[in-house]
């Protein structure tokens, strides 16, 4: 089978396309013949520099058919379509996955539904209540034309109906305002707006900052909260608050990881992935798909999402 692996940091030019056997399952695992697989942020930045030993492969949100099973699986067959999180080989014509990190695709989903929604999906569901926000409240979104930011977008104003503001970098801004209009943002703002505009131009400071992108944008996105607000960090990107600008407005943060909430409380995940699955159903939340690239272009795709020009999921595609 083909797989991409990488033998070196740096940038998507290090990406390589290698021939290797097809792995077994082992206890509790499923193999699937991986026909979506879903690029994100964190993958692309351990590539640049996630101090994993070298040579080193990419995992990731993979989505496909069951075609064999290991010892001691139960709720999964062969023929099953499924989708999960894989920490080796995901951008590879098969991957294992296992079960406890495995959920079916339902009828009526695609394969790309699935890796556009679940995993990015949860991370926005998450994010959302760890803000314990209640009907009415505004909510900032900032990466949000990135593939979990326009997921939190549309839940914000669905679980929330409150004024909900989407802010993006000034890469293609344009075109990310009108796709997140689309998709029911009050108003769209860039980075350099947030920092620099007061926030009466777009409606006024905001109860909730769901903050995917960290870094220097963590202060003005804290400078953004309302009195007593809360914004909610999940990105990788870090960065640092002062507590002063906590304590003058009472404000708070917290940090939320997916991990770690699917370690301690997998019943909780369980009923957010079936809520997003009946969202979908019914055309409240629509997971859209920047671009759809064969696994070939690994490199291409990463390149997409360092260039901060992706309007929703970047896929490859293997089969």
């Amino acid at each position: 089978m083909r797989r991409v692996r990488y033998h070196q940091n740096g940038g998507p030019e290090v990406l390589r396309l290698e021939e290797t056997d097809v792995p077994r399952p082992g206890p509790g695992e499923l193999l699937i013949r991986t026909e979506a697989v879903g690029v994100t942020l964190p993958v692309v930045r351990k590539v640049r520099g996630g101090g994993l030993p070298l040579p080193a492969s990419l995992g990731g949100e993979v989505a496909g058919e069951v075609v064999a099973t290991g010892p001691d699986v139960t709720g999964f067959a062969v023929g099953d379509r499924v989708t999960g999180i894989c920490f080796a080989d995901g951008y590879a014509d098969y991957s294992l996955l296992h079960t406890t990190m495995t959920s079916p695709v339902p009828g009526g989903a695609t394969v790309t539904d699935a890796v556009a929604l679940v995993r990015c999906g949860l991370v926005a569901r998450g994010a959302y209540a760890a803000a314990r926000p209640t009907p009415g409240e505004s909510v900032l979104v900032t990466g949000a034309a990135s593939a979990a930011g326009h997921l939190a977008v549309q839940l914000a104003k669905e679980l929330g109906d409150g004024r909900v503001v989407a802010a993006v970098s000034s890469a293609a801004a344009d075109a990310k305002a009108a796709f997140l209009r689309d998709l029911g943002a009050d108003h769209v703002i860039t980075y350099d707006e947030l920092a620099q505009e007061p926030a009466d131009r777009w409606g006024g400071p905001v109860d909730i900052v769901l903050d995917a992108v960290g870094g220097e944008l963590l202060s003005p996105a804290v400078a953004a909260l309302a009195p007593g607000g809360r914004l909610v960090a999940y990105s990788s990107g870090g960065g640092t608050i002062e507590a002063y600008d906590l304590l003058v407005g009472a404000k708070s943060v917290t940090g939320f990881q997916m991990a770690l909430l699917a370690r301690n409380h997998p019943e909780l995940m369980e009923r957010w992935r079936l809520e997003l699955w009946e969202l979908f159903a019914a055309g409240r939340l629509r997971p859209r798909v920047h671009a759809e690239l064969p696994l070939e272009d690994a490199a291409k795709a990463h390149e997409i999402i360092e260039s901060r020009l992706n309007l929703g999921k970047v896929i490859l595609r293997p089969a």
